[in-house]
């Protein structure tokens, strides 16, 4: 979920083998050109998430890839560990064998040699969501974040639930000061708004007025989008019981499970 720190066309349901890693000119140190992205509205682990969660498995290499969750932006009120045992779990239900969560949870930690070193053999790397400023602010020009992005470099998965996905973007919104920031730009251009069928869509009048040429991405809970390199570039897919709804050019359009759009 996302915290305060002071959070018309549709698809036709048929799941192409289409998508991109997305990683591109914004992000810092270059382009990324491999590997896969998943943002998540929120509400990670249950309901429709498997559908996702299976195909960043299969991306990711199968149950035996190694997946590392990233709870820091749960840290600021003392959560991070049980929402990383969560997240171990669920990725244990769904049949992962080597599965961790990382002591990320600040800007030193980002630092460490030892997690550094896990991230960057990780294949499945998972931003859970939480605070978006004290999740950006500890990745943010870190040993660690250059290791997530030499990872997906090497066609690792990277994926974010909620504030996870709103700071792998190019801006995000941060509801506690109320501040469109820049975020680690793995998907330039866009603002993730999580949550978006129970809170997220109340932010989309007030950031189209802040920056008009921002495109939009609203994702509902217990429902991700998913970038994959292996086909075609800059090509999302929806997976899961709600949808997302890209807000570009003065039109909303919605995408539901199954559906394919382009950013």
């Amino acid at each position: 979920m996302v915290r305060e720190q002071g959070s018309a066309d549709r698809g036709q349901g048929k799941h192409h083998d289409t998508g991109s890693a997305y990683a591109r000119a914004h992000a810092p140190g270059g382009p990324v050109s491999a590997g896969a992205i998943i943002l998540a509205g929120g509400a990670e682990f249950g309901g429709g998430m498997d559908q996702a969660d299976r195909r960043a498995i299969q991306l990711a290499g199968g149950p035996a890839a190694p997946v590392r969750i990233i709870p820091a932006a749960a840290a600021p009120d003392h959560n991070d560990k049980r929402a990383g045992a969560s997240g171990v779990r669920w990725f244990q239900r769904l049949g992962c064998a080597d599965v961790v969560a990382a002591p990320l949870t600040d800007a030193r930690s980002a630092a460490d040699p030892a997690v550094v070193a896990e991230l960057r053999a990780a294949r499945l790397i998972y931003l859970l969501g939480g605070f978006p400023r004290h999740l950006g602010d500890s990745l943010a020009g870190s040993p660690a974040w250059a290791a997530i992005r030499e990872a997906l470099a090497d066609g690792a998965v990277v994926g974010g639930s909620s504030a996870g996905a709103m700071v792998l973007c190019g801006r995000y919104f941060d509801p506690g000061r109320g501040e469109l920031l820049d975020g680690l730009g793995l998907v330039p251009g866009v603002c993730v708004l999580p949550h978006h069928n129970t809170f997220g869509a109340r932010w989309a009048p007030r950031l189209l007025a802040e920056a008009p040429a921002l495109t939009l991405l609203g994702i509902d809970e217990y429902t991700a989008v998913v970038a994959e390199q292996s086909v075609a570039r800059n090509t999302w897919r929806v997976y899961g019981p709600g949808a997302a709804t890209v807000y570009r050019g003065g039109a909303a359009i919605t995408y539901q499970d199954g559906g394919t759009f382009h950013l």
